[in-house]
């Protein structure tokens, strides 16, 4: 025979035993592993009170014992084979899968790697139950002494599969991986009294509970428990439910994003996205959000056997999954009070979904309702209003045609136009000088008296003659509120304090300006033609950006094209950064496009274009600000609804409450009793 012909493999059936050490391989991947296949197994078993006992991180010994409805003794055997289950009666329920487990291979796959022993009994019968399997091989069932429901005892878990047991941690850390598998199952069935014990010492002890947001604090203490936002919505489907974290609380990975649907914990990266994309703007870059949501839907809009762990599911309609979770989220968001506050925050209640009213300019609520719906209405239509708005100290809006004769005098504003975005005006639509009391007094230089908008911003302004000749930093002051270290503008209400950055505002203000008018209006915004195109050099990566999304950039008013070699030209350029070298915002504009790794989608690369250029118009930390200009710039903040924190997710606001204060202060216990 020629030794240089190789022989023809023979095709052999495997074992049983090697099947399903093969299998353990894919759904036993840890301790960790064991616990959630078991635990899920009580749950659908319908028990009550489900104990979790470890010792050696998992790996010496796993006992989780259950009051569900046990097993008989001919079924102990079918339980252990492989493919065999009672969660699927007929070949269709497959498709309409409505338990934890389905596939019929956890306990084949945990016997044919430890050491596993079973008592169960029903409850019918006056005794119990016992097999035992040793590395696949099984014993016959034995009575036993044991009370309804079922005991799992794993020992020795990979005593004969050494290579898997090598790559095993440290005991400390199999023990944080079982805590995690316990707390999803433990997360997903208030319902169920949980007990977790780790080397005969009570980790968590877990009763039954009607209100989630408890089960929660007992996981995560009182940080997550008191920034809770109740979320609840049903299309008649989709119905989400649950809690997410107010953006003060986050994290710097999505390990804290728990999302359940039909009471499985899953992992989905379209609505991870989609939740992400609900805290656009209210999270910094690189932090992630915090969640619990329980999602629930019919079983057959889920393909659930995709996945050997069952941690992924594949859904009928994405898409629609999707919107239905962003928009809910966003609605709540809009209609939530998301000022970020200094103290100790209210505890979220179950049932509470109605946002705390509160007023934030200073004023009665009522007049401040009156006041906020006068401009609202000017900004839905556009049209001039018929009443003049007036300075909260003297009452609220007056009727301008109407008005007493006896009325104090009051102080117009030119409201903003929001038809059109003008060259760059830190406050537009602000009141003019012309139309303030003692105008006069007040014009300085570069700031006409009888424009129609307040002047260009050109960079801080000069303090008064007689502010800079002492060197005190005096405050400017307007009747909605002031301006401390030229950053920093601050206002009251029957509340409390409000401490607001005027950068972060501002940013907010001008990009929801320009968001409205691109995105939701389809318009682009107004470019200035440059008289000689500046040339700007690039590299081939960046020359590449820069092409692929010229018709977006075309949109915020930047017109690009090519010149030759590695040169771009720009020809035009949004007038509202006039004082920013289009040359270095094209740069920053495409590095923020490249240094995400991935092509971003346009509505992406959108977006992140009108937050650079708001932040790039808005005023700075250390402006000087005029009275007119604090007012105008407060009385937008109302204008819009998610006013809370900037493009980039840093808070614009921070609310002191009148109690904290007081508490801060000395004025709230025995000892301010005893002083007064």
């Amino acid at each position: 025979m020629d030794a240089t012909v190789k022989p023809l493999p023979t095709i052999r059936q495997l074992p049983p035993n090697l099947i399903n050490q093969i299998a353990a391989g894919e759904v036993i991947e840890r301790p960790a592993s064991v616990v959630k296949e078991l635990l899920e197994n009580s749950v659908d078993a319908g028990a009550t009170r489900i104990e979790v006992s470890i010792t050696g991180g998992g790996t010496e010994m796993i006992r989780i014992s259950d009051n569900g409805c046990g097993m008989s003794a001919d079924q102990l055997p079918l339980a252990l084979a492989s493919h065999a289950t009672s969660k699927l009666p007929t070949d269709e329920a497959l498709f309409h899968v409505r338990t934890l487990g389905f596939r019929g291979e956890a306990l084949a796959s945990i016997g044919s790697v430890s050491q596993l022993t079973i008592r169960s009994r029903t409850e019918g019968e006056t005794a119990g139950n016992e097999i035992q399997v040793r590395g696949g091989v099984i014993d016959p069932p034995q009575p036993c002494g044991c009370p309804v429901g079922t005991v799992m005892e794993v020992r020795n878990l990979f005593f004969n599969t050494p290579v898997r047991h090598r790559f095993l941690k440290t005991a400390q850390t199999e023990k944080g991986h079982i805590v995690e598998a316990f707390t999803r199952i433990a997360l997903a069935n208030s319902h169920v009294h949980f007990v977790l014990n780790n080397n005969d010492k009570p980790l968590y002890d877990l009763p039954v509970t009607e209100r989630w947001s408890d089960r929660i604090a007992a996981f995560f203490g009182g940080e997550i428990a008191d920034s809770l936002i109740p979320i609840n919505s049903d299309d008649a489907q989709i119905r989400v439910q649950g809690y997410v974290c107010d953006p003060s609380v986050s994290r710097g990975n999505s390990r804290m994003q728990y999302l359940f649907l039909n009471g499985r914990h899953i992992r989905d990266r379209s609505l991870q996205h989609a939740l992400g994309e609900a805290y656009r703007g209210l999270l910094m870059v690189g932090r992630h959000p915090v969640s619990f949501l329980r999602m629930s839907m019919p079983p057959e809009l889920i393909d659930v056997n995709v996945h050997p762990t069952k941690l992924e599911v594949r859904f009928t309609d994405g898409g629609r999954v999707y919107s239905r979770l962003l928009q809910t989220l966003r609605h709540h968001f809009l209609t939530t009070d998301m000022t970020q506050r200094v103290g100790p925050a209210p505890a979220a209640e179950e049932a509470d979904l109605t946002p705390r009213p509160s007023s934030e300019l200073g004023m009665p609520v009522r007049a401040e309702q009156a006041h906020r719906q006068s401009v609202i209405e000017w900004a839905r239509t556009g049209n001039s209003p018929s009443d003049v708005f007036v300075s909260p100290a003297a009452g609220g809006p007056t009727a301008g045609a109407g008005a007493p004769a006896s009325a104090p005098s009051t102080a117009t504003r030119a409201l903003p136009s929001f038809g059109s975005v003008p060259s760059f005006q830190p406050f537009p639509g602000g009141p003019t000088p012309s139309t303030l009391p003692d105008a006069a007094d007040q014009t300085e230089p570069g700031r006409s008296s009888d424009s129609d908008h307040i002047a260009p911003w050109d960079g801080p302004q000069q303090p008064a003659a007689d502010a800079a000749a002492d060197g005190i930093d005096h405050p400017s002051v307007c009747h909605l509120g002031f301006q401390v270290h030229n950053r920093y503008l601050v206002t009251q209400d029957e509340k409390g304090m409000v401490v607001i950055d005027q950068h972060a505002l501002h940013e907010r203000v001008l990009y929801e300006r320009v968001k409205t008018k691109v995105l939701e209006s389809g318009q682009t915004l107004e470019s200035q033609g440059l008289l000689v195109p500046e040339p700007v050099s690039m590299t081939p990566a960046e020359r590449t950006a820069v092409l692929d999304h010229r018709d977006t950039l075309a949109q915020i008013g930047m017109e690009v094209e090519e010149f030759g070699g590695d040169t771009l030209v720009i020809r035009s350029y949004p007038a509202m950064l006039k004082n920013t070298p289009p040359a270095d915002m094209l740069r920053t504009l495409m590095e923020s496009v490249l240094g995400g790794g991935e092509k971003p989608e346009p509505i992406e690369l959108l977006n992140h274009l009108l937050s650079t250029i708001a932040c790039k118009a808005a005023v700075k930390a250390g402006d000087p600000l005029r009275p007119e200009e604090i007012q105008a710039l407060l009385e937008q903040r109302d204008l819009y609804n998610d006013t809370h924190h900037c493009p980039h997710g840093r808070p614009t606001a921070l609310f002191f409450s009148r109690d904290e204060l007081d508490r801060m202060f000395g004025r709230l216990g025995p000892r301010a009793r005893a002083s007064k």
